[in-house]
């Protein structure tokens, strides 16, 4: 899915986010371009600068979440970071680095994850045999071919039983490698750092060893299933893959206008907030950082940097950093129709989550046509008497309206509809005080 045209993105954004055409558009040929620049000639290559997209709107737009979806569309690390949590270099606090230092091990985690997938029938088979030996001990050598008739109808008895979960309560022993806790996972150490620990537990023989321990099938099968990625994958060639991946990865810098030094505000300004800036400069330029997986470029990973600019304009950003940020886009405002089409459009829409949730207690949730309207409506007025915090208001209009069905669902089944009437009987108080409004929604 690495070559998707434009329009093929945005036909699949459109399935999950309502609206902000803009700026699906704008990321969908960011992506593209990023794309066509990997199949030039490196000399080429070399003279396109990078285009990155600053976001400008609301919380609850949709701004994390098209990065998100885009990311998870075509198989790329994603991280979303807050440009208000670092601190300039010198300073205590994380440094601008982390941040490319935690999409490698995210690329690292998506790599082994897509290994796993694609081994899985392997790693079950694994899984099972290991069980099975301990439930069956395996027959002498020279065993008569009716005791290994036996034997076969008994394993396959067992495979089917393990398949059904029918023996996950047995307690079972097994034997697990007793490695040591490894920083390297952490990406505030220093890579160096980790190398040394890693160096000095392979040394003691920290990685191999191996202890008995009784667990129930159910666990075995997590322990077990972690053992035969150990033992089927090489782990210096997922890094090498891994690497790539971070190269081509999205960085999601939010609340970058908390660290725009307004010249309204004068000196009450966090001088460091320039300093971090200037830090963030060259990473957004292209550079090279050095991870546990190795050297990082990211020249060819795509900032995204968004924020609500209420207090700031863009135009508060150091110049050089404004620059590095050239596509623009400012995303909508969600109005009632809008929340009204958020709340049924999508596949994932919440409508469809409830419904999920109350199905396994049997309760059948519908909500009628005029139920919805309402619900868009109550939300939208929250949004206008208190602080605009966009689509994430239905979800706590949803939590008031549904607190009784959800507390009595266990003593529900069948169909139950969320009527007008209900919504109103919930809201109508709630919403006219302005005051109420801020606390309860």
């Amino acid at each position: 899915m690495d070559n998707l045209t434009p329009k093929e993105i945005v036909s699949y954004l459109d399935k999950y986010i309502i609206g902000q055409q803009d700026a699906k558009k704008t990321i969908a040929i960011a992506l593209r371009n990023r794309w066509r620049r990997m199949q030039l000639p490196p000399q080429i290559a070399n003279e396109i600068t990078p285009k990155n997209i600053l976001m400008i709107g609301s919380t609850g737009v949709g701004k994390t979440e098209i990065a998100r979806r885009l990311a998870k569309m075509m198989g790329l690390p994603f991280i979303k970071v807050e440009a208000s949590k670092y601190t300039e270099v010198g300073f205590v606090g994380r440094d601008v680095e982390s941040m490319v230092r935690d999409l490698a091990l995210e690329a690292l985690n998506l790599v082994r994850k897509e290994e796993e997938e694609r081994n899985r029938e392997k790693i079950e088979a694994y899984v099972e045999n290991k069980i099975i030996e301990k439930l069956l001990p395996p027959l002498p050598t020279g065993a008569s071919e009716e005791k290994l008739a036996a034997y076969d109808r008994a394993f396959a008895k067992k495979q089917e039983q393990l398949a059904k979960g029918e023996l996950d309560d047995l307690i079972i022993e097994i034997e697990v490698s007793s490695v040591s806790v490894d920083i390297s996972t952490n990406p505030n150490v220093p890579p160096e750092m980790a190398e040394v620990q890693e160096n000095i537990i392979k040394a003691l023989g920290g990685m191999n060893r191996k202890k008995k321990k009784k667990v129930t099938i159910k666990e075995a099968k997590k322990i077990l299933a972690q053992e035969a990625a150990r033992e089927l994958f090489n782990e210096e060639e997922l890094k090498i893959k891994a690497l790539e991946k971070a190269k081509s990865g999205i960085i999601f810098i939010d609340e970058i206008d908390k660290i725009a030094v307004s010249s309204a505000a004068g000196s009450r300004q966090d001088p460091s907030k320039e300093g971090v800036q200037r830090d963030l400069l060259p990473i957004v330029e292209g550079s090279s950082v050095r991870t546990k997986l190795g050297v990082v470029e990211t020249d060819h990973i795509l900032f995204i940097a968004a924020g609500a600019f209420h207090l700031s304009k863009p135009s508060d950003l150091i110049p050089e950093l404004q620059g590095r940020f050239p596509l623009r886009v400012e995303l909508d405002s969600l109005d009632e129709e809008a929340l009204y089409r958020i709340l049924t459009e999508p596949e994932n829409s919440l409508i469809k989550q409830y419904q999920a949730l109350l199905k396994v207690e049997g309760v059948d949730l519908k909500f009628s046509e005029d139920a919805l309207r309402a619900i868009a409506k109550y939300s939208a007025i929250a949004n206008e008497k208190t602080e605009d915090i966009g689509a994430r208001r239905l979800h706590t209009v949803m939590e008031k309206i549904l607190e009784d069905i959800s507390f009595e669902a266990d003593e529900l089944s069948g169909e139950v509809e969320v009527t007008k009437e209900l919504v109103d009987k919930k809201l109508t108080d709630v919403v006219e005080s302005e005051d109420t409004t801020r606390y309860i929604l």
